[in-house]
């Protein structure tokens, strides 16, 4: 789905993003992750001409895990007991975004391409988020 800017401006003229709009309308919680997440990738563009260091710190700042948190605490009115449960799922959810980058960096040394390099960082972090999953079922961690 493409976001149109000016079906956004339309929505917000309306009011579809308060608090109290009707059903089955855009709310503010719902539109800005992905405005956000749109803004980050336009600063990674940019900054990558510039400065390869800026648009990696930009690309690996913890705006999907704020979002996220934003999200979760949103949709369950703050209680405490769920985000204890998904911030500790979001600790976890970090082991296999490192074994990611660091297969990516390790492939990137060995010459790979982008595709067999992407391909590399998926096959480690699907493996680690496996071995994350098979821990929790067999000892609750």
């Amino acid at each position: 789905m493409f976001l149109n800017p000016h079906r956004i401006f339309f929505a917000i003229h309306q009011g579809a993003f308060s608090e109290h709009n009707q059903e089955g309308s855009l709310k503010t919680q719902d539109v800005l992750p992905v405005l956000l997440s749109i803004v980050v990738i336009i600063l990674v563009a940019v900054l990558e001409k510039q400065s390869k260091f800026a648009a990696a710190i930009t690309a690996t700042m913890p705006i999907g895990a704020t979002l996220a948190i934003w999200i979760v605490y949103s949709a369950n009115s703050g209680d405490q007991e769920t985000m204890k449960v998904f911030s500790s799922s979001l600790l976890l959810g970090i082991i296999p975004s490192i074994g990611f980058l660091f297969a990516a960096w390790f492939a990137s040394r060995a010459g790979l391409k982008l595709v067999p390099l992407l391909l590399v960082g998926y096959a480690v972090w699907g493996a680690l988020l496996g071995a994350i999953v098979v821990l929790r079922r067999v000892i609750g961690v």
